[in-house]
């Protein structure tokens, strides 16, 4: 279940408070150090009166955990004893009229946990009264110029400026690990997502009791209500993807889903989303051109006397998770399409070969351990099973060496996350150890601690653009790579708590062969 009560805005203003006097030190006599801080604005479409959709800066909501736009927030950091004062605009009557009415100020202060909630009106009066005892303000903003609200203070008053990283670097740095109440947000959240991805499953499942024909309902021919639907392809499956979730009680997508089938499961963040199903994996090849077995595109489905379609073995990857109250879920699976619901040889080998790299580095989860020793960790799997299945050929260590499993796990095994996916950068990165080809991409450089949220999503990919350097490898099977090129790659995702112990799995829709072969071939 969600939360009860306010979110914790006060004491996650006395995290930063604490983090940024250890960077600035003790403030001299007479010096006040404040923050100040707007939230987001109502954003337009280009040259129109459309407005976007709104979503509130992360860094303003985890000091305020206010959604309302145009609001302001100063913390004044007395030690020991940091002040929070919240500011949301007035009532407008015209914003009345379009919108309906906004939430009262009455309303604001019994849900908020602020020191201080007012109207933004009010601002430059608390803030005069706030400082009038100070000798010196230093006011620490994200990049940028001073705020006009301190630029209208009196000419006697000194001012100084901080638009440098240091107060960024300390909300990262105190974002980067949850407390207990934005840990059942994102748990709420990876909920939502479970579920929409074994939606997608179950209908996946119906088709193949048909006997993975699709297309005799027809798009365009007449509505269809959604118990009719069918997953011709991958906007179809995005579509239901994204509806589940707003069924269950997200208002949005953490992130554009990537639905990639086929071949194009290979690119890591394919965004185009808009193929039917192909007809199946892509052929080996048959001569030295490399790019001949990527030459067919989702096209040529065999199609029924009565205008259906059967689908033929293939893969899709659904990377694609909600949003709770602005906290992320980041989940991937890759599922069988056609064939009853059933993985090919080629792709279960693969499947297989994720799914363990997956599971040894979620039990290797733990505070203390470096980041990059879990990714590591996985590319010594990758080596293993590829030297295995005669993808690879030559001694273990040299082939581990040689940095050529690169080329088909690019990406870092996860990264940071909260209320972005790729949460706190600034606070993800400060230490990296390890060199190229391996950490090039690794977008988390630290060691876990209790109460990190990371991804952990080792993949494996068959990319033209990514193997072509590493075709004349003496440690590759040309031949043996032939059977497995076209089938697109495998992901798997899931949310992970660091735990005092270990971790936790925030992502409770399962992975395992057996169940996702029985739910997708509708056989549960």
């Amino acid at each position: 279940m969600p939360p009860s009560g306010p979110y914790p805005a006060r004491a996650h203003a006395r995290k930063v408070a604490d983090l940024l006097h250890k960077t600035i030190g003790t403030p001299t006599a007479g010096e006040l150090h404040v923050v100040y801080f707007a939230g987001e604005k109502v954003l337009y479409r280009h040259d129109t009166d459309r407005e976007l959709l709104f979503r509130q800066e992360s860094n303003f909501f985890y000091l305020s955990g206010c959604d309302r736009p145009h609001s302001e927030l100063l913390l004044t950091l007395e030690t020991g004893n940091p002040k929070l004062a919240l500011f949301v605009p007035p009532r407008d009557p015209l914003d009345v009229m379009w919108s309906g009415e906004p939430v009262s100020l009455e309303q604001v202060r019994a849900t908020h946990d602020a020191d201080v909630i007012e109207e933004t009106s009010s601002l430059s009066s608390y803030l005069a009264s706030s400082i009038a005892s100070a000798a010196k303000v230093v006011v620490h903003t994200l990049p940028g110029p001073l705020p006009q609200v301190f630029s209208s203070l009196d000419a006697g008053v000194n001012v100084e400026h901080d638009s440098s990283e240091t107060f960024i670097r300390a909300l990262h740095e105190a974002r980067i690990t949850k407390d207990e109440y934005e840990i059942e947000l994102m748990r709420e959240a990876n909920r939502i997502s479970s579920v929409a991805h074994e939606t997608v499953m179950l209908m996946l499942g119906e088709q193949a009791k048909k006997g993975d024909i699709v297309g005799r309902k027809g798009r365009g021919k007449r509505i269809l209500l959604p118990a009719d639907w069918e997953l011709e392809g991958e906007a179809d499956v995005e579509a239901v993807f994204t509806a589940t979730c707003r069924r269950e009680g997200s208002l949005n997508q953490a992130y554009l889903p990537i639905c990639a089938s086929g071949h194009h499961a290979a690119t890591l963040h394919y965004c185009c989303g808009s193929s039917d199903f192909a007809c199946g994996p892509v052929a080996p090849r048959t001569d030295d051109k490399f790019e001949t077995a990527h030459e067919e595109d989702h096209a040529g489905c065999h199609t029924a006397d009565d205008g259906g379609k059967k689908l033929l073995p293939q893969v899709i990857l659904i990377d694609a998770g909600c949003e709770f109250r602005n906290y992320s879920a980041d989940v991937t699976r890759t599922l069988p399409v056609g064939n009853g619901g059933r993985f090919t040889p080629e792709a279960r080998d693969i499947y297989s070969l994720v799914l363990d790299m997956h599971t040894q580095a979620f039990q290797a989860c733990r505070p203390g351990k470096h980041w990059e020793e879990v990714h590591f960790l996985c590319h010594e799997i990758l080596v293993r099973h590829f030297l295995e299945l005669g993808i690879f050929k030559g001694k273990y260590e040299e082939v581990l060496a040689s940095g050529i499993s690169a080329a088909f796990f690019p990406h870092g095994l996860g990264h940071s996350l909260g209320m972005d996916v790729h949460d706190v950068p600034l606070a993800s990165l400060p230490e990296g150890r390890g060199e190229a080809p391996f950490f090039t991409y690794l977008r988390l450089r630290r060691p876990l601690e209790e109460g990190m949220i990371v991804t952990v999503e080792p993949g494996c990919y068959f990319s033209p653009h990514l193997m072509a350097p590493v075709l004349d490898s003496p440690f590759l099977d040309r031949t043996v790579l032939a059977k497995y090129e076209g089938m697109g790659g495998v992901r798997i995702e899931d949310g992970v708590v660091i735990t005092k112990d270990g971790a936790e799995n925030l992502t409770t829709v399962r992975k395992d062969i057996e169940w996702l072969e029985t739910i997708c071939g509708g056989r549960e």
